[in-house]
């Protein structure tokens, strides 16, 4: 006998409102661990976070933690290598004092293969943070092997760019990254440090890869470049035009010259696309935590949009989010759809290339 029209349409309202139900509980389940999480992060009363030293990071975190989680984040910023040198020293005397780091990939590395980590993707809970339509990979961008401990939440060019001083080098005088190496420039031209981690060995590492030795050798012997660890001291050169074409400044320092009406200004060249980077924002979760709830309400609360938009404003970086508006990004720091960039933040190049890449580079500056 078949069911009548009546039956059936009360068999689909029955099934349609058992899904509603399932759905709602579900909800409810994650609100109800939430917010229990909350409460006891409150108990705890802190959250440490080592991370860089950026002054507006270190400024508004914290207070925008404290008022909207009524817990006080603790801001320990710093170089990453001194960071990472800090918490071995403490856990070798058994302190445990952090609960969350965020760093760049070569110290990442560091505190994973020394087993500092606990796995991050667990301690997800937030619905907006576990939905692969909000993250612009469509998942959430785990850069270790096993995608779960280390989390990728800035993604940008990190070079590309020369640096110029208007009053100097005329406007057009660059169209292509192979005029570097004109005579007229030679020992004019000014670097951040190629042989320490950071913006001067990345671009070295970029030439290197995209347009070979010989252009390494040529640009940082021939052409006599200054070096410098300071990166003020590369922005106040090219300002000044004691250095008026620079590989390396600081964009956000260019920037903030610019602004002030100073003779500096970037172009880019399209026969030298920029690498991908990371930057320090890379997130990660300590183990043996000293504040386990804490920190728990941390790391979901900087992966949501709230908490990934204001690290992105802070330091105008482009997030690994699909639903933060970027516009407050500076524009040549944004990837652009369908350019093939090389990321000097993978793990892959990180473990098997950097290096043997970033000693062939030294070698070369010895004339070896």
């Amino acid at each position: 006998m078949r069911p009548s029209v009546s039956a059936m349409i009360i068999v689909c309202f029955l099934f349609s409102l058992a899904l509603s139900s399932l759905a709602a509980a579900q909800e409810k389940g994650w609100e109800t661990q939430w917010n229990k999480i909350v409460a006891e992060a409150r108990k705890e009363g802190k959250v440490v976070v080592m991370g860089s030293a950026d002054p507006v990071v270190r400024k508004e975190l914290p207070a925008i933690f404290k008022a909207k989680f009524g817990v006080t984040l603790e801001y320990i910023g710093g170089r990453g290598g001194d960071n990472l040198a800090r918490l071995r020293m403490e856990r070798r005397a058994g302190a445990y004092t952090v609960d969350a780091v965020t760093a760049g990939v070569t110290n990442m590395v560091e505190y994973y293969q020394e087993g500092l980590l606990d796995p991050l993707l667990p301690a997800l809970l937030l619905p907006e943070v576990l939905d692969p339509a909000k993250w612009k990979k469509k998942k959430l961008w785990f850069v270790d092997p096993g995608e779960k401990y280390i989390l990728r939440l800035y993604n940008y060019l990190a070079s590309g760019l020369l640096y110029l001083n208007r009053e100097q080098v005329k406007p057009g005088s660059f169209k292509s990254v192979h005029e570097l190496l004109d005579p007229k420039w030679r020992g004019k031209i000014s670097s951040l440090d190629p042989t320490i981690s950071g913006p001067g060995q990345a671009e070295a590492t970029r030439f290197y890869l995209q347009l070979g030795e010989e252009f390494v050798k040529r640009l940082y012997i021939d052409q006599k470049p200054i070096f410098s660890r300071d990166k003020r001291q590369i922005v106040d050169w090219l300002a000044r035009g004691s250095y008026p074409v620079s590989i390396s400044a600081e964009t956000e320092f260019v920037v903030e010259l610019k602004k002030q009406g100073l003779p500096v200004d970037m172009v880019s060249l399209p026969d030298a696309p920029g690498t991908l980077t990371a930057g320090n924002g890379l997130l990660a979760l300590m183990n043996r935590a000293p504040h386990p709830n804490a920190a728990r309400l941390f790391v979901n609360w900087i992966a949501s949009k709230e908490g990934a938009e204001l690290l992105g404003r802070a330091r105008q970086k482009p997030t690994t989010r699909s639903d933060i508006d970027e516009s407050y990004a500076v524009s040549w720091e944004v990837p652009k759809p369908g350019v093939s960039y090389f990321d000097l933040h993978s793990w892959e190049f990180t473990m098997n290339m950097r290096e043997k890449v970033n000693e062939r580079v030294k070698n070369i500056l010895k004339g070896q």
